[in-house]
């Protein structure tokens, strides 16, 4: 009796339209990375190798940045590329990045007064990061010039999978729930989760991925509609805009989302 009544509240505010969304295939670039970590309206890559150098493709160069004292880069948000993050889990810390990848500021959450045990991480806005405390189980919005926490939510009572965020929104997902909040930390959205694991995120545009099914959902708006990704294996997708890109094989294929 319980499922049944989980499941129509999933439907009554996050509802699956019928209608698929399909995709235009464009073209396919061959590029060997250990993950792909965004993609600009330029064309602009930036990704990692399997020695975890981080690395900026422009059509005409390509420059890295390399912190081998770190290791794996476990996240990368390139949304502002003038204040690029590059989160290092296994040793707590965040660089921010410069457009010509020079080092801004080191945050190393292990040495500020404040310890904080961080999972994930995005950009805010000015210089703010959004960040999952895992000791606290709390989102945390965070000013790493200022050291100071300007807003943590209500500790979260289910795994943490997932964090997307630009100037205006933030786009938590946990295994219970995806929440969306504004930019000064108010919910906005609490919708059930049924499965979905991460996502993908673009100014009007989320895109999340359940199985080997992927789902978009636009602004403002309660409905997800299904990609048409056929038998297409998905190792890694990325939403610029209306373009959506597919990373697998050493090949990035992008496809423009035409509605049907």
């Amino acid at each position: 009796m319980k499922g049944i009544l989980y499941i129509i509240i999933f439907f009554a505010f996050f509802g699956f339209s019928q209608n698929k969304i399909r995709l235009e295939f464009k073209n396919s670039l061959e590029l060997k990375a250990e993950t792909v970590f965004g993609i600009d309206t330029f064309g602009t890559i930036y990704y990692s190798d399997e020695n975890h150098s981080f690395y900026k493709k422009a059509s005409d160069t390509t420059i890295s940045y390399a912190n081998f004292q770190l290791g794996k880069i476990t996240s990368a948000n390139t949304f502002n590329p003038l204040k690029i993050n590059l989160f290092y889990q296994d040793f707590n810390t965040v660089i921010i990045l410069d457009n010509r990848l020079a080092e801004i500021t080191k945050v190393d959450f292990n040495t500020i007064e404040e310890y904080k045990n961080v999972s994930l991480i995005s950009t805010g806005y000015d210089n703010t990061l959004w960040l999952f405390n895992q000791d606290l189980q709390q989102l945390e919005l965070y000013d790493y010039l200022n050291n100071k926490t300007r807003i943590k939510t209500v500790p979260i009572q289910s795994q943490a999978l997932d964090l997307k965020s630009d100037y205006n929104y933030c786009y938590f997902l946990t295994e219970n729930y995806l929440y969306i909040y504004s930019y000064f930390g108010s919910l906005i959205q609490k919708i059930p989760n049924s499965g979905f694991t991460d996502m993908a995120f673009s100014k009007a545009n989320l895109v999340l991925r359940k199985d080997n099914e992927l789902f978009l959902l636009t602004k403002n708006s309660n409905v997800l509609k299904p990609l048409e990704t056929s038998d297409l294996l998905i190792n890694q997708f990325l939403v610029t805009n209306e373009t959506l890109y597919i990373y697998n094989d050493e090949k990035l294929r992008r496809y423009q989302l035409k509605s049907q």
